[in-house]
C-alpha cells in the first residue's frame, strides 16, 4: 500500500490508496507526487535516455579535478535543436574554475549559439548553470552567452561534424 503524500485537485484517496483524478491536472512530474513507489533516477532509461549520475568528486579534489568534472557536466547538456552535446559542437569558449574566499569554487563560462537568433540561449544557460552548481564544493556557475567569434561549423568536434554530415 502506498501512502499518498500530496494529492493534487479532483484526486481522491482511499485508505491510502488514489481511486480517482481529474487527468488534465497531471503531467509526468505529478505523477509521483499522487502516491507513485517509482524510483525517479529510472525515468531517463525508460525513455531510452542516460541515467546520469551525482557528479562526485575524490577528497581533497584540485581545481584540475573539478575542471575535468565540469567538462564532463557540460558533456551532458544539448542544444534541443541539435542532438550533440554543447562541447562537442563548440558552443563552449571557455570554462574556467576559481577558488572564493570562503574555499567554496566558482565557474566562468563562456557560451555561444549556432546562431544569435537562436532562441534556445536562456535554456542553454540555465541547464548549464544547473549542471555545474550540482558539482561539490562549486557555488556558483557564472555562464555568459557570447557572440564573438561567431560560431561557426569547424568549431565542431570531427566527431560531431561526421554524426550532422557537415565534413
Amino acid at each position: 500500500m502506498v501512502d499518498v503524500v500530496d494529492l493534487l485537485p479532483g484526486a481522491a484517496a482511499v485508505g491510502g490508496i488514489v481511486e480517482s483524478t481529474d487527468a488534465a491536472n497531471l503531467s509526468g512530474e505529478e505523477d509521483c507526487r499522487i502516491g507513485c513507489t517509482c524510483d525517479r533516477s529510472t525515468e531517463a532509461d525508460a525513455i531510452g535516455k542516460e541515467v546520469v549520475k551525482a557528479p562526485e568528486l575524490p577528497p581533497n579534489a584540485t581545481e584540475d579535478d573539478v575542471l575535468a568534472l565540469a567538462w564532463e557536466q557540460l558533456r551532458t547538456c544539448y542544444d534541443p535543436e541539435i542532438p550533440i552535446n554543447i562541447v562537442d559542437l563548440g558552443l563552449i569558449y571557455e570554462c574556467t574554475v576559481s577558488v572564493q574566499p570562503d574555499g567554496q569554487r566558482a565557474f566562468n563560462v563562456r557560451l555561444t549559439l549556432t546562431a544569435p537568433g537562436c532562441g534556445m540561449g536562456d535554456v542553454l544557460v540555465q541547464d548549464i548553470k544547473q549542471k555545474l552548481e550540482i558539482i561539490p564544493t562549486v557555488a556558483v556557475a557564472n555562464v555568459e552567452l557570447v557572440f564573438d567569434p561567431p560560431w561557426n561549423q569547424s568549431m565542431m568536434t570531427e566527431a560531431a561534424r561526421l554524426q550532422t554530415g557537415m565534413f
